[in-house]
């Protein structure tokens, strides 16, 4: 091939990729933008109905904010608002949220006594069969996502976060973190006093065996205790 020939590849090339690469800029930016002036949790839901601060606004049915007191000692994070979520606009309130629900039972709380969100706060999904499936938000929607996670976590001030699953649990504790190897072992952090990782409720749900899933109910149940003793709720 000459090599002027190469050149005008090498010149497309480029150029397509810095085109992708501002389309992805464009796209992804920060919730920091949309951030209220008043931070108190009213304000915050209000002012997140209106984040466009990544790409998943564009196909969400709207914003699923957090939920509970305005002042709780503990905090449940999660990952990602669920298709019924994103419908109804109110977190865990689809099968993951049964399991949670029966959680709280067994260990003697109630819902409305827990602050509880999710590290991102739109739906993230792909059509299957017409069907839309949860699909993994990516590195930069968790990033752009986080000042309101941050807002919500100044605003109720909790002093044990726990940590629904990897992508919370790496969210709050960074990347090397690993539910595998530190499950239920309260964690010191600048977010709260203590942060306990435990299971996504949906991974429960998603376990291939019966003696699986009851493992990591009864596992699950533990973890909550451990950061209820540490609450002192």
């Amino acid at each position: 091939m000459k090599r002027s020939k190469r050149l005008e590849l090498t010149t497309r090339g480029l150029c397509r990729g810095l085109v992708l690469s501002e389309s992805i800029m464009k796209e992804t930016t920060s919730a920091a933008d949309f951030l209220p002036p008043q931070r108190t949790l009213k304000a915050l839901r209000l002012a997140a109905a209106e984040c466009q601060g990544c790409d998943l606004y564009r196909y969400a049915t709207q914003t699923v904010f957090g939920e509970g007191p305005q002042k709780s000692s503990l905090m449940l994070v999660g990952e990602v608002p669920g298709d019924r979520e994103d419908k109804e606009g109110h977190v865990f309130v689809g099968p993951a949220g049964r399991i949670l629900d029966e959680a709280f039972a067994d260990v003697g709380i109630r819902r409305s006594e827990v602050f509880i969100t999710n590290a991102v706060k739109h739906f993230r999904f792909e059509v299957h069969g017409g069907l839309r499936q949860h699909h993994k938000p990516s590195g930069p929607q968790i990033r752009a996502c986080r000042p309101w996670l941050e807002a919500e976590i100044n605003a109720v001030k909790p002093q044990v976060i726990v940590a629904l699953g990897a992508t919370a649990a790496q969210s709050l504790l960074g990347n090397a973190f690993r539910i595998t190897a530190s499950r239920g072992q309260p964690q010191k952090s600048s977010w709260a006093e203590w942060i306990v990782a435990t299971y996504h409720p949906s991974a429960i749900l998603r376990a291939p065996k019966k003696d699986d899933r009851d493992r990591m109910r009864q596992e699950f149940r533990d973890d909550l205790r451990v950061a209820i003793a540490k609450s002192g709720t």
